[in-house]
């Protein structure tokens, strides 16, 4: 007689728990996104992802799931079960009360709320628990901006721009429609479904007038409008600005320093929030602070999508986790043409930032390069290195952004 039972590995129940945190990315900040799976004599019997903030995490819905099948299984999970109380309970407590016999996980929880961590807990209800490395590089990308968060003060920014084969953004008159096709151009407008901020440079708002919702058709979920966030040092941006249409989804912030109250008057009368924040030895909107004030609301990943002058105050302060940069195949030839960044600079070659190059991708003719800062520890879940920026140094304190 044929035996028809499929045996699987560890290895596919984890690729089910990565693929349930893959579809809320984006959807669960301040949490983290999470996969998990509950497995019975080698069948899956019950699939849960984290839910939006306040909602159950992930290994509570596949407990649910799961029901009484639950009692004697295993479960796989991408992130580590919590032991503390937020604002929901601890997911050890409902492992143990299932009735689960293991507890697989590829990642550590580095929120310092953990305490020892899970495994002592649940090893002393008498559950078998194991950190495996299957799958451990999508778990690291889809929790870097989390870590980010817990382990530095502010989320991870992720800087993206478009230039052209002769590193330009723009011809020396400012027109940059468009570097590269539609497919690279959607290709954006996905990164922007998964991240809860995206910022621009009252420069842009002003030269490009951008709406900077996201813009998908036919998308697997419904889009994300994350919050529009402009650095405006003076308060310059117009009042007819596209960004401040009352009719656009989403929200929109400010973020300003010495702005004229009968400006910033006018801009909370159309909707947008103003907040002051500290400003820096150049009389500009201190970033570090203002990072800092949108991890305290919750924000885990900020999409930075210029101008050149926000983008290398941001590298010039340490604040670029990971670039994405789209090169479109056309030449400009123009010395006065801009490059993706302005700043001070570095003598020499040697003394340059590093990067880790992390993926290439094609899109047409358009070519994407993806690479994390060498500084920034946030895609190598083994990381344990204590690198928290403490928000009050230097009296750079993020309550000062309000």
């Amino acid at each position: 007689m044929n035996d028809h039972h499929q045996c699987f590995t560890p290895d596919h129940f984890f690729a089910l728990a990565w693929q349930q945190a893959a579809a809320v990315v984006g959807r669960t900040s301040p949490n983290p996104p999470v996969g998990a799976v509950v497995v019975h004599d080698g069948q899956v019997v019950g699939v849960g992802a984290t839910q939006p903030a306040g909602g159950p995490h992930a290994e509570r819905v596949a407990l649910a799931a799961a029901g009484h099948r639950a009692q004697g299984a295993d479960l796989y999970t991408t992130l580590e079960p919590c032991t503390f109380h937020g604002r929901t309970p601890p997911c050890t407590e409902a492992i143990i009360t299932a009735g689960i016999r293991r507890v697989f996980f590829i990642a550590r929880d580095p929120d310092p709320r953990m305490g020892a961590g899970a495994t002592p807990v649940l090893q002393t209800a008498g559950i078998e628990v194991h950190q495996i490395t299957s799958g451990a590089a999508v778990v690291a990308e889809q929790l870097a901006p989390f870590r980010c968060r817990v382990q530095s003060g502010r989320p991870l920014v992720t800087a993206k721009y478009a230039m052209t084969l002769d590193g330009r953004i723009a011809t020396a008159g400012g027109d940059s429609r468009w570097i590269t096709g539609s497919a690279a151009r959607t290709q954006v407008h996905r990164l922007r479904d998964q991240v809860d901020v995206i910022m621009v440079g009252v420069s842009t708002v002003i030269k490009d007038d951008p709406q900077l919702t996201t813009r998908l058709d036919q998308h697997w979920r419904m889009p994300r409008h994350p919050l529009r966030v402009i650095v405006d040092s003076r308060g310059r941006t117009p009042l007819e600005a596209r960004i401040l249409s009352p009719d656009l989804p989403g929200q929109t912030l400010i973020a300003t320093a010495n702005p004229d109250p009968v400006w910033m008057s006018a801009v909370q009368e159309h909707g947008a929030k103003v907040v002051q924040c500290p400003s820096d030895a150049n009389g500009r909107v201190a970033l570090k602070p203002l990072l800092c004030y949108l991890a305290e609301q919750g924000h885990n990943h900020v999409l930075v999508e210029g101008g050149a002058t926000l983008l290398g105050a941001l590298h010039t302060d340490g604040l670029i986790d990971e670039i994405w940069a789209f090169i479109g195949a056309r030449i400009v030839n123009d010395a006065l043409a801009l490059a993706p960044m302005v700043g001070s600079g570095v003598p020499r070659m040697a003394l340059a930032h590093t990067y880790r190059l992390r993926r290439v991708e094609q899109y047409d003719q358009d070519v994407l390069l993806i690479a994390s800062s060498i500084a920034a520890p946030w895609w190598n879940i083994e990381e344990v290195a204590d690198v928290y920026w403490d928000c009050g140094r230097d009296g750079n304190s993020c309550s000062h952004c309000r």
